[in-house]
Formats: structure tokens, C-alpha cells, sequence
């Protein structure tokens, strides 16, 4: 790729931030995704910090002002009124200022914090210590609420949660979600995208029923730990947690935060035992567990690699996932699908049923090279350039033919570019780190 290709792209992407920035938080992308959402936003923090490290850090802060009485921050903050989304804060009914979701997702936002803090160093104290106390009280709630026995397993109470909405891994526990009750509404996500690229209906009014049963039981952590139908333990959303715990206990170190440092390790060191029960010796890989029947998922995904950017140290099991990621790699052209390409199931542009996406790619890649994967690594990040550089900053992308699916000029994409796929990345201060 010319330097005048990767200039071009680098400003496209820094342009695509600035057209998405609502002034403190950044959508996704215009019309599909007009809110703040969770783990969104901090990755894109990853971007601005390329060349605006105070938006970066600001990104931040304004998702956790939305963090709730109990700990949880969740998955999408209605800063402003939208009819162009649904489901919107009526659905939700959380009864929050500003109104939010009554769910979470994958905490990212301490191995964020401190890629920030590698790079440029912390904002002020004060502002440091506030978002660290946050995060303390964020991951104690995923401890309480979603791990009240302490087995070190983490469950989600809708696939939404997992930022992976329908992957196949909820095929089997969602079958048992009631839907007879859901009634008529309008979705609007087919109305920007393509309906063939987008859950389908049945796969929705699953997702409209756990809405429901959340916002009849107001919401409480008890119930929906004691009643909701689906709780699982997603193999994702457990090893980005692990890593969290290991980054916020660094940062507290270095922000003199001993107590929070010392329960983040507590947490961890947990969360580790317990992330052992989701190692599948018939498949060679971690996957997830739906809690309420004991059962493994029965494919692999491309979460299940993120076991390695959680700190995976055991290597027969390192190596037998290299050794998999490699025969992935083999029948697509760009990689990493998010579905197994050889299960019947895979389809490369259905959402979370086969494309690749860039944020995935750029935290496997991380875990590969922690693990000494170096090659895997940077052949990982290359097709992620080579993706971009022909598709454009799509959601996500067709690992066959390089087509770009789901919605345009979209954020984390760009801010993967800027962080990590773009040759002119500063690999300084990596996640790695």
C-alpha cells in the first residue's frame, strides 16, 4: 500500500470519528445506531487517542455517567431522542436519567484505559480516580449480580449483553425463551441494512421477550439471576472481565489505589478458576455454558480465542489453539471469521454468524501476541488492512470475498485503523503492554 493510501485512509478515518462525535460520545453510525453504546465507545476511545488523547479520555468519562446506583454500566446511554432505533427507552422502561438499557456488555473499558495511559499518560488525578472507582464498582457488580455463587463464571441475561447478538452459541438456550406473549412491533434495523444480513425474526422476538421479562421484573439483579431464562456464561464478555481485572489492578497500582488494585486481583484470581469449566476438550478450544442446563456450546467461535487475550498460560492448550486458528484461516480469504467456516451454520455475511469483524480481530490479535503467536498475529492485523483498504470502515466484513456488510463508516472500525491496522499505527504502548 502507497503512503498515499495509507495517508488517505488514516484521514478518512479520523474524519468518520468527527462525523460520528455527538459532542462527548460517539454512535456507532448514522441512522442504525444513534445512541451511546457501551463497548462501542471505548473502543473508539482507542481511536481518538491517535490523535486526540483529551476526546479520548472524555469518551470515557461520559459512558460511565451513565452508570447506574448498583455498579452496572450499560449497554446503550439515550443521550438524545431518536425514533430511528428500536428498541428505545419505552421498551426499555428503565426509569434512569438519562435513560439507558437494563443491560450490560463486554467491560473493555480498563484494557482501554490503560492503552490510553501507556500512550499519553492519565488525565488529572482527580478524573483518574473517579473512572477508576467506577470500574471498581462496575466489575464488583458483575461479581454480585451476575456470579452470585462466586464459581468465577459471569452470566449474561440476553445474547445483547455479549455484543455478539446471534451468534450460534444461543441457538440452544434461547429455544427455551417463551415468545407467545411478545405481540407486534416495528424493528428498525432492517429498514438501513439488509434484512439477509440481519437477525432473523424469530431470533428478535426472542431478544423482545427477554426486554420484556427484564422490564416486568423491574430490572433486579436477584430475579433475573434467580428467573431469567437465559443465563449463560459467554466465553467473550468472561475473558474480556479476566483481562479487565488484570488492567484495572495496574492502573490502580500506579494511581495509588492500593484497595481497588488488591479486589481487582481478588476478582481476577477467581474469574481465572472459574474460566477453566469452559474448556472444551472435544472441540480444542474455550466456549460458552448455558449455567441454567450445564451444557457447552458444541462450535468454536472467534471469542474463543480471546481465552488467550485473557492470559491463557496452559501451553498444550496454546498450542492446540494456534493449531485451530490456522485450519480457520485456511478455507476463507481474510481472517478471523466469527464463526467456524466449516460448521453448517457458518454463513460469511449474517451478522455474527461468519463475518469478520475488525474490534474482534484486534483483541485475538492482542492475546496472539501475548502468547508468543507473532506470525498469527500479524496475519490477523494484515487482513484486517487489506479488508479495510478494499472495502472501505464497514461493521463488518464477508471473510470470502472481501465485501463490506452492516453499516457504513462506522466507528470502531476506524478506530481500529487508527490504533492497530493502519501501518502508521503507533504500535508503542499496544494492548500488549
Amino acid at each position: 500500500m502507497s503512503i498515499t493510501e495509507i495517508s488517505r485512509l488514516d484521514a478518512q478515518a479520523r474524519a468518520i470519528l468527527k462525523e460520528n462525535d455527538r459532542g462527548g460520545y460517539t454512535v456507532p453510525t448514522k441512522g442504525l445506531y444513534p445512541f451511546q453504546w457501551n463497548w462501542d465507545s471505548a473502543l473508539v476511545a482507542l481511536g481518538y487517542a491517535a490523535f486526540d488523547t483529551g476526546r479520548a479520555w472524555r469518551e470515557i468519562e461520559t459512558l460511565l455517567e451513565g452508570q447506574w446506583g448498583n455498579g452496572m454500566v450499560p449497554h446503550i446511554i439515550f443521550w438524545r431522542d431518536d425514533a430511528g432505533y428500536f428498541p428505545g427507552p419505552g421498551e426499555w422502561d428503565t426509569r434512569r436519567s438519562p435513560p439507558t438499557s437494563g443491560i450490560t456488555q463486554p467491560p473493555v473499558v480498563a484494557t482501554v484505559m490503560r492503552r490510553l495511559f501507556a500512550r499519553s499518560g492519565p488525565p488529572d488525578p482527580g478524573r483518574l480516580d473517579a473512572m477508576l472507582k467506577a470500574i471498581d464498582r462496575w466489575h464488583q457488580w458483575f461479581a454480585d449480580a451476575r456470579d452470585p455463587n462466586g464459581t468465577g463464571l459471569v452470566a449474561i441475561v440476553h445474547p445483547w449483553e455479549s455484543g455478539r447478538d446471534n451468534l450460534p452459541d444461543w441457538d440452544h438456550p434461547m429455544s427455551y425463551v417463551d415468545i407467545s406473549k411478545v405481540g407486534t412491533y416495528q424493528r428498525r434495523d432492517t429498514q438501513h441494512i439488509d434484512a439477509g444480513q440481519r437477525p432473523a425474526k424469530t431470533d428478535y422476538d426472542r431478544y423482545m421477550a427477554l426486554v420484556q421479562f427484564g422490564r416486568s421484573h423491574g430490572w433486579d439483579d436477584k430475579k433475573l439471576a434467580d428467573h431469567s431464562p437465559f443465563w449463560v456464561a459467554d466465553v467473550g464478555t468472561n475473558a474480556i472481565l479476566r483481562r479487565a481485572e488484570h488492567d484495572l489492578a495496574w492502573l490502580a497500582e500506579r494511581a495509588g489505589e492500593t484497595a481497588i488494585a488488591e479486589r481487582a486481583r481478588l476478582r481476577g484470581a477467581n474469574l481465572a478458576r472459574g474460566f477453566d469449566g469452559l474448556w472444551s476438550e472435544k472441540l480444542g478450544g474455550y466456549v460458552s455454558m448455558d449455567l441454567r442446563r450445564g451444557r457447552l456450546a458444541e462450535a468454536l467461535t472467534a471469542g474463543s480465542w480471546l481465552a488467550l487475550y485473557a492470559g491463557e498460560g496452559d501451553p498444550a492448550r496454546i498450542a492446540r489453539m494456534a493449531g485451530l486458528l490456522e485450519q480457520w484461516l485456511e478455507p476463507v480469504g481474510f481472517g478471523l471469521p466469527s464463526f467456524d467456516p466449516g460448521h453448517p451454520l457458518f454463513d460469511p455475511i449474517l451478522y455474527w454468524r461468519g463475518p469478520v469483524w475488525a474490534i474482534i480481530n484486534r483483541l485475538v490479535a492482542d492475546g496472539l501476541t501475548r502468547a508468543g503467536l507473532t506470525k498469527l498475529a500479524e496475519r490477523i492485523r494484515a487482513d484486517t488492512e487489506a479488508l479495510i483498504r478494499k472495502a472501505g470502515f464497514y461493521e463488518y466484513f464477508n471473510p470470502v470475498t472481501a465485501e463490506g456488510g452492516g453499516g457504513d463508516s462506522f466507528s470502531w472500525t476506524a478506530a481500529m485503523w487508527l490504533d492497530w491496522a493502519s501501518p502508521t499505527a503507533d504500535k508503542i504502548g499496544g494492548l500488549e503492554v
